[in-house]
């Protein structure tokens, strides 16, 4: 998987977790990151969310937007603390639900076909290392970077 090797603690990035996380930063519609975007049509089998899915940038808005809603839920010091060059902070699950919050949630663990809670586990787990192996110089990269990243 090239950038995002070692970046889970204890093994390797799931296909589950490859589609929640292209959900919620790149906006893949259900699709695998293997998996070239040939139109601007959503993917069939994923319904249309009540929060629009952003063109540019997944169900969070894109990476900056995942970080804002951190923030804006109190949890701003795990969030710069991913994007910094020092130790990542962890964060709870639960918090990062509440963050990113139950619609967005629900629309991941449908595509992915896990449990909420299991989707959340795994999300907290990996979101620290993903969102650190993206933003190397401790600056936030811009959509279709973040989008290269999931493609390659």
């Amino acid at each position: 998987m090239g950038l995002f090797d070692n970046a889970v603690p204890g093994g390797n990035i799931t296909k589950p977790l490859m589609i929640a996380l292209g959900a919620l930063l790149v906006g893949k519609s259900g699709r695998s990151a293997e998996e070239p975007e040939q139109s601007p049509a959503p993917a069939p089998t994923a319904p249309v969310p009540t929060e629009t899915t952003s063109a540019d940038g997944g169900l969070a808005g894109g990476l900056g937007g995942l970080l804002d809603k951190l923030r804006n839920a109190g949890h701003g010091n795990a969030a710069d603390s991913w994007v910094g060059t020092g130790q990542n902070q962890p964060i709870n699950a639960n918090d990062l639900g509440a963050a990113i919050g139950p619609q967005i949630i629900r629309e991941i663990a449908q595509r992915t076909g896990l449990d909420e809670q299991e989707l959340l586990k795994q999300l907290s787990t990996a979101l620290p290392g993903i969102v650190d192996r993206l933003t190397p110089n401790g600056q936030v990269p811009q959509q279709h970077q973040v989008a290269t990243a999931f493609n390659s």
